[in-house]
């Protein structure tokens, strides 16, 4: 349809097109401006969740309270000169410092895992047992303590390993670090033990103590014990060294020949992860030992260890056997990592453990933030 004025012309359909875009607009905007504020309503409920979670979770305080374990042996020295020196509750503060003495390395593991102590000075072969069993859950190696001072005595009638078959022998409880060495060592030389008893030649886990009172008695043929217990069956009930744990060690492992960790300190996963800070004041206080245990003069260092010997085991030693055994003992704060792949072996090759990955037992980031160090985990977990 034509206009009826001249030069002028348009389209009658085009009357309606303008408004119906505009129309099209309009509703778009308003879709978009509904899902705009649906997807603002979205993060806006999001963001309150997290904030609430955030609010609800905890956050990490110094615990109320420290358990920690600890035997009363030498090579446990660290434990006992923090606590008759005042390291560990200076650098605790308000946190209370409890403790509670264990004979072997699993009945530590089990009060650990059962809640009774918090933290413990153990020998590495309780603490990978434990790792393997609860697929890394339990526990995390956080320093090291004593390297060395374990040594298997005999009666002076033995005088190679041609004389141990058919002998019992002893050592402080099964699956612990003595127990897992001794056995690892007689399968070294032909010999098959078993966890109950039997075997070529007979291991009886037996208590320190006890192991010296029956070897004092003729009912006993030798042991594998930590210091001071391998010193005293030597010094006061003529024993002799039949192998060095040491002369064993050639530092393939740790690097430095000689060295195999004996005592390290591990924490409660579940306590470190809530507690943090009460963890790097315990190691405030272990490294401390440690630097006392490496300065102090001879004699002062006998006293305070006797000392506290008295107080946690009952009875002070003489001072030859103090002094045999210190000289048996690296005091260290570095848990030696390396080591650990062997002896994972040596326990699933004794029976007491199961083969596993062991990665992520070693968590040293803060002893090396309070030790100012750079002691590896060897690939073994954080450092």
């Amino acid at each position: 349809m034509t206009s009826s004025k001249p030069g002028m012309t348009r389209i009658v359909a085009g009357e309606s097109a303008v408004p119906k875009r505009k129309r099209a607009i309009e509703a778009a905007l308003a879709i978009g401006l509904v899902l705009l504020i649906a997807v603002g309503a979205v993060v806006a409920s999001t963001v309150s969740r997290n904030t609430e979670a955030q609010a609800a979770a905890p956050s990490p305080t110094p615990a109320a309270e420290l358990k920690l374990g600890y035997f009363g042996n030498l090579t446990h020295a660290p434990a006992l000169v923090g606590l008759n020196q005042g390291f560990f509750e200076k650098n605790l503060g308000s946190t209370k410092l409890s403790t509670e003495t264990f004979n072997a390395g699993p009945a530590a593991i089990e009060a650990l895992n059962a809640g009774a102590i918090d933290a413990a000075y153990i020998g590495p072969n309780p603490a990978i047992n434990s790792f393997v069993k609860s697929q890394g859950e339990s526990v995390s190696v956080i320093a090291g303590a004593a390297a060395g001072g374990a040594q298997l005595v005999v009666r002076p009638g033995i005088s190679s390993a041609a004389d141990l078959k058919g002998k019992t022998l002893a050592s402080p409880q099964l699956g612990g670090t003595q127990d897992v060495a001794l056995r690892a060592w007689l399968g070294t030389q032909g010999y098959k033990t078993n966890v109950d008893g039997s075997g070529d030649v007979a291991i009886n886990p037996t208590e320190n103590a006890q192991a010296l009172k029956l070897f004092q008695d003729g009912k006993l043929d030798g042991a594998w014990l930590p210091e001071p217990w391998a010193s005293r069956l030597v010094l006061q009930a003529g024993a002799k060294v039949l192998v060095d744990e040491k002369d064993l060690w050639d530092g393939s492992g740790s690097g430095k020949p000689g060295e195999f960790p004996t005592t390290i300190l591990i924490v409660n996963k579940k306590f470190a992860a809530a507690h943090p800070d009460t963890v790097k004041a315990l190691l405030k206080g272990h490294t401390e030992s440690v630097a006392w245990l490496n300065e102090a003069p001879a004699a002062e260092k006998t006293a305070v260890i006797n000392t506290a010997l008295q107080e946690s085991a009952g009875a002070a030693l003489p001072a030859d056997v103090i002094d045999r055994s210190l000289k048996n003992i690296v005091f260290t704060v570095d848990p030696l990592a390396g080591t650990y792949p062997k002896l994972l072996k040596d326990g699933v090759e004794a029976g007491t453990t199961k083969q596993a990955d062991i990665n992520g037992l070693f968590d040293l980031r803060a002893l090396n933030e309070v030790a100012g160090e750079s002691i590896s985990a060897a690939g073994l977990g954080q450092d």
